[in-house]
């Protein structure tokens, strides 16, 4: 049995190859999610019940992988070089809390061994979203589901 630490204790984020990259993806879905800056305060947003338009929340995954960010250029790829200053990216998320120099969470597959545990943990977001595409931008407020991002 090998003693040898799992690769995101033992590496920095710059240092991941591809394929350990993108493992640290839970495909929790939260950063798909259509969020609303808070006009009272700045740092915090409102998340809402709407997900991307490229966003299939059955397989919670993009549709459009590979060019989300062609298509949709509000979307911001994750990079090691970028990580850190995405704080709108949920606290949940395993890129964002190895910047912040924490573990990955007991939910997280990598750890527990098995997909469902995001779900179970509720992390994941609900397969009843509504496509933003069906959505006037100025009745997004009415999706604002109580969530709230720092």
């Amino acid at each position: 049995m090998s003693t040898e630490r799992p690769f995101w204790e033992r590496k920095a984020l710059a240092e991941m190859t591809r394929e350990e990259w993108e493992s640290l993806c839970d495909g929790c879905g939260r950063c798909c999610l259509v969020t609303l800056e808070d006009e009272d305060e700045p740092d915090v947003l409102d998340e809402t019940s709407m997900h991307c338009r490229l966003f299939d929340p059955e397989k919670r995954a993009c549709t459009c992988y590979e060019r989300r960010s062609e298509i949709v250029p509000e979307c911001v790829p994750l990079r090691p070089d970028n990580i850190a200053a995405l704080t709108f990216m949920p606290p949940t998320c395993a890129y964002r809390r190895l910047s912040e120099g924490k573990g990955l969470a007991d939910w997280h597959p990598l750890v527990s061994g098995s997909a469902k545990t995001v779900e179970e943990f509720g992390i994941a977001v609900s397969r009843d979203l509504v496509n933003e595409r069906g959505v006037k931008e100025e009745d997004y407020w009415r999706y604002v589901n109580g969530r709230r991002r720092r």
